[in-house]
């Protein structure tokens, strides 16, 4: 399997385990001069913008560390891109990150409010 179709299967399977907790998918894969946002869904009254990071081995921890300095900040230019675009610059937000292995079975690992601004 390539690295894109390793990462959208991860991603369709982190939006399938957010529906099942009650999450609404807002959006996918929303693309700007800034970065991606793989994820854009709402809990509550709360947006919650999710980056996931897809292995094909099953290690989770691997899929967390790679979520360097940069990626941080072009994430976070895309959120607030996003907030602006969409006239949601009050809204109450937070980042959560998904791991995804795909290893012998399918492994998911949710950290809300993961990243620490």
């Amino acid at each position: 399997m390539q690295t894109r179709q390793t990462g959208l299967l991860g991603e369709s399977l982190a939006a399938r385990y957010l529906r099942q907790r009650g999450y609404d998918i807002l959006a996918s894969n929303w693309r700007c001069p800034r970065g991606e946002l793989d994820i854009i869904a709402r809990l509550g009254n709360k947006l919650v913008f999710l980056e996931v990071r897809t292995r094909r081995q099953s290690d989770t921890e691997a899929a967390f560390a790679s979520i360097t300095a940069r990626k941080r900040k072009r994430l976070l230019a895309a959120i607030h891109e996003w907030l602006e675009a969409n006239r949601q610059q009050e809204a109450d937000w937070q980042v959560d990150v998904i791991g995804v292995a795909l290893g012998d079975r399918t492994e998911i690992d949710h950290v809300e409010d993961a990243l620490d601004w």
